[in-house]
């Protein structure tokens, strides 16, 4: 398990986990994760980040190929969360470093994980701007709270024009490539979107504030903690993504999110489908029953109108169906244009629910919901239809003006 130099004196130590399927909620596909440290040797040696618990001997590993673990002086801890610092107790037993460098809030998480056992730990909080020397190498930390906690941070070396980025510019890549330029271009775009729509979206605000501060220096290397790293011109590209995936501007294409018992709301969902396609609006159809919840964030990452439909069980919405909502609504993507759809054999209260529901997430909802008793004919097919061509009339609108 040998470390990669990835600049002068400085090395690439994270853990790839190929059997990693559930990651903050989110199913990623295809292949688990990548979980990055980073060792910086000068006359300070200084880890950067580490890795989840359970991993951290893999990590120590290769960190011995370089330099034994016990002559690391400092480790810095830019994002506190457990896939990043799981292991490190294991880690600062093995290193018994003279600091570790936080923010003000990765203080206070840390304590909240590790509580009396970092007693005696050398822990500095550092605020933004704030710089320690190695040597060699400065290294200068910028707070970005809210991407995505509020301890996080990111570190900045000039010498290198590296930036240790934490979650920021991270995929999920399980791979034996460590840079994207490696890996299929159009596979690594799926992958950032992935992670964005499933992980950073609700942080856009926040992504936006930050980018103009990163784009104010000059880097050479995107260091994540997960996944590949962006390197020459990749770099301005992981830029020019994140910023567009923040803007989150009018894209003219549609989800169709529907779950179904006996067929009858599936036959809908096709339907909406095609009325949405066939007025210049491409439709990705999704069963709830057949996806995880977090396909239809990753749809809607180039998408903003949302379809949804459900069977009338129990005198509501189908469970998969709600579930997926909530998930959803969580992340608050743009949605602009809503349609609600469903069959019933009694009561038939879910379209309705379904319609307050989009109403609510801050979609227009420019046609009043489809709602089927029993199996469609051919007239409730066409309704159906139509409620996918107003929809496709509605989003070409916005996207036009």
């Amino acid at each position: 398990m040998k470390a990669l130099e990835i600049a002068k004196d400085t090395y690439w130590l994270g853990v790839v986990d190929y059997d990693h399927r559930d990651f903050h909620g989110y199913s990623q596909s295809p292949e688990g994760t990548t979980y990055n440290a980073y060792l910086i040797k000068d006359e300070k040696n200084c880890l950067i980040d580490t890795v989840p618990a359970g991993m951290g001997k893999g990590l120590l590993c290769r960190m011995a190929h370089v330099l034994e673990p016990e002559k690391v002086d400092y480790i810095v801890c830019n994002h506190m969360e457990l896939d990043h610092e799981g292991a490190l107790a294991e880690i600062v037993a093995a290193c018994k470093p003279e600091k570790i460098f936080c923010s003000a809030m990765g203080l206070k998480s840390m304590e909240g994980y590790y509580g009396k056992q970092m007693k005696d730990w050398p822990v500095q909080a550092v605020k933004s701007g704030e710089s320690i020397s190695l040597g060699n190498h400065t290294l200068v930390f910028q707070e970005t709270r809210m991407l995505h906690w509020p301890d996080s941070m990111v570190t900045y070396c000039p010498e290198t024009k590296i930036l240790f980025s934490q979650d920021a510019f991270g995929q999920n890549i399980a791979s034996s490539e460590r840079y994207t330029d490696e890996v299929d271009h159009g596979d690594l775009v799926h992958r950032v979107k992935e992670y964005y729509f499933n992980i950073v979206l609700p942080y856009s605000a926040q992504v936006l504030k930050t980018l103009p501060v990163v784009g104010q220096l000059d880097i050479q290397l995107i260091a994540p903690d997960h996944g590949l790293m962006w390197r020459g011109d990749a770099v301005a590209e992981a830029v020019s993504l994140y910023k567009e995936m923040a803007e989150q501007k009018p894209r003219k294409r549609a989800v169709v999110l529907y779950d179904t018992m006996w067929s009858s709301t599936q036959r809908l969902a096709y339907a909406v489908g095609s009325g949405l396609e066939e007025n210049g609006v491409p439709a990705t159809l999704i069963s709830a029953k057949k996806n995880h919840h977090s396909a239809v964030m990753t749809a809607l990452a180039d998408a903003s109108a949302l379809a949804v439909g459900s069977p009338t069980h129990n005198n509501t919405v189908l469970p998969l169906i709600m579930s997926t909502l909530t998930y959803v609504k969580g992340l608050r993507p743009k949605i602009l244009v809503g349609g609600a759809f469903g069959s019933y054999g009694w009561s038939g209260e879910s379209p309705k629910i379904l319609q307050e529901y989009l109403q609510n997430m801050g979609a227009e909802m420019p046609a009043e919901a489809v709602r089927v008793q029993w199996r469609p004919k051919h007239e409730d097919l066409l309704k159906a239809h139509e409620l996918g061509k107003a929809m496709a009339e509605a989003l070409k609108a916005k996207c036009d003006a």
